[in-house]
């Protein structure tokens, strides 16, 4: 049986594309404090990563990105604490050039959320283009 993925935007106007990291990446967790070199590893890792998996997405103005954590188990999990991480993978959107800088007038977000068990987990960013959005109410949301 193969699974179908949620679309996160469901009902939402604007493009969507979907940018997944490979599985098994350390990750970095708001709650650790591992060594400054360590850490600093860990973004480059995750960075270069998110780079890589958005070759061939277009250059985007502004953007709405769900980030997901797909976690490689079923215990309980606060996914606002995966930001960093996330926050990693958003800076290797710029570094591709999808995304022309990260600030607040061009994305909002990324929202976390916990997905499906995967093995050996992953994180996955549901990026929602809102170049050709009118109205900005279905951000309020």
């Amino acid at each position: 049986m193969t699974r179908v993925e949620q679309d996160w935007f469901e009902g939402l106007p604007g493009r969507r594309y979907r940018v997944a990291l490979p599985p098994r990446l350390e990750l970095l967790n708001a709650n650790q404090r591992p060594h400054f070199h360590r850490r600093a590893e860990i973004t480059r890792v995750l960075r270069r990563a998110a780079w890589a998996a958005s070759r061939g997405l277009p250059h985007l103005e502004r953007v709405h990105i769900i980030g997901v954590l797909h976690p490689d188990s079923r215990q309980r999990r606060d996914p606002a604490n995966w930001y960093p991480s996330f926050k990693a993978c958003v800076d290797g959107l710029v570094d591709q050039g999808v995304l022309d800088d990260d600030d607040h007038t061009r994305v909002v977000g990324p929202d976390m959320r916990i997905g499906d068990v995967v093995d050996g987990g992953r994180l996955v960013l549901h990026i929602r283009d809102l170049s050709d959005v009118e109205e900005l109410a279905d951000l309020h949301k």
